[in-house]
């Protein structure tokens, strides 16, 4: 395979809005690497877009990529090549990944052996685009943050997009009596249809009450919370004794009252998967392909955009008015 081979890919040039994500047709494809570094070349079927990804464009992440750069980390397709010293994925394996390094938005990636998945043949290539981030946070968030246990009740809050969705099933399968919450009536269907035992509409006044009133007034034992900088204070006041509240997403600060801690002695816990070490990227990689095999494990793909659609895919993850499953990229 010459390394003069060209695809198609989507280049950040400058940070900024969505339209600074440009559609090249000429980028060579990239190769794997040598033994140090075990890679794996994959012919990307699908990619995910997660939120992260629109601030990492925008120049507002912690960590700002070198210019030009290629978004994505969550794509699933076919193994081209494998790199020396790949033993685990080998060529014409369906994968999926966590990690890429050279950027999933694109025709073809190269990625880290240990960041590459087999993909079970019951989940086609979309569905295999919305595992990677979106399930390893939320196995993140709840066993290895939050260490919850059966007969807990957990909120999941914004539980219709890829990582609430993926926590509801999660949870769910966990033993945990899972509440849920949405922004539009669909939204709230789609958590039912995945493992909420409740879900309530988020944009209704006084719907914590109702949270409330579904504990008995006790409160939920733990938060998975993807927009702290709106919910981080009515959070605080609707965990239990000794609750904790995992911070998967924030757009912005809050001003909160640390004393609603001290009353409970509950806990804010950060959730970054980028810091998870190499044990825990196995335990949850083992704990979600328990999830593929029982059939719990489903992921809901939302809108799919073409490629040369990915603006507009930018626009509507972080717009549109309530989430429903997880946006895709199609090749």
């Amino acid at each position: 395979m010459s390394a003069s081979r060209l695809m198609r890919a989507v280049r950040v040039t400058e940070f900024g809005a969505p339209s600074v994500l440009k559609l090249s047709r000429d980028v060579s494809v990239p190769q794997p690497g040598s033994k140090q570094v075990r890679q794996v070349l994959i012919r990307v079927h699908a990619c995910g877009v997660n939120p992260v990804e629109t601030y990492i464009r925008a120049g507002t992440y912690a960590r700002k990529p070198p210019l030009p750069f290629i978004l994505g980390s969550d794509v699933a397709g076919v193994v081209e090549t494998v790199g020396e010293g790949v033993t685990a994925v080998k060529a014409g394996d369906r994968v999926f990944t966590t990690a890429t390094e050279s950027g999933g938005y694109a025709e073809f990636t190269v990625a880290p052996d240990d960041s590459v998945h087999k993909l079970p043949d019951a989940l086609d290539f979309t569905q295999g685009a919305a595992v990677g981030i979106p399930y390893f946070t939320a196995v993140r968030a709840l066993v290895h943050k939050a260490h919850v246990k059966a007969g807990e009740t957990v909120l999941i809050h914004g539980a219709s997009g890829g990582v609430g969705v993926a926590a509801c099933q999660l949870a769910r399968a966990m033993g945990l009596t899972v509440l849920g919450t949405a922004g539009t009536p669909d939204g709230m269907e789609l958590v039912l249809k995945n493992g909420a035992h409740q879900a309530f509409n988020h944009r209704e006044e006084g719907y914590t009450d109702k949270i409330m009133k579904a504990t008995e007034g006790k409160g939920v034992d733990v938060i998975v919370e993807m927009l702290s900088n709106v919910n981080l204070s009515k959070d605080l006041q609707m965990v239990a004794q000794g609750g904790r509240i995992t911070v998967v997403g924030a757009r912005g600060p809050i001003e909160i009252n640390p004393r609603d801690t001290m009353s409970k002695e509950s806990s804010i816990i950060g959730v970054a998967l980028f810091f998870a070490t190499s044990e825990e990227k196995k335990e949850s990689a083992a704990l979600l392909y328990s999830g593929m095999e029982a059939g719990w494990l489903r992921p809901v793909v939302g809108s799919k955009y073409p490629l040369d659609k990915v603006a507009q895919a930018h626009h509507d993850i972080i717009e549109s008015p309530g989430a429903a499953g997880k946006i895709v990229l199609t090749m």
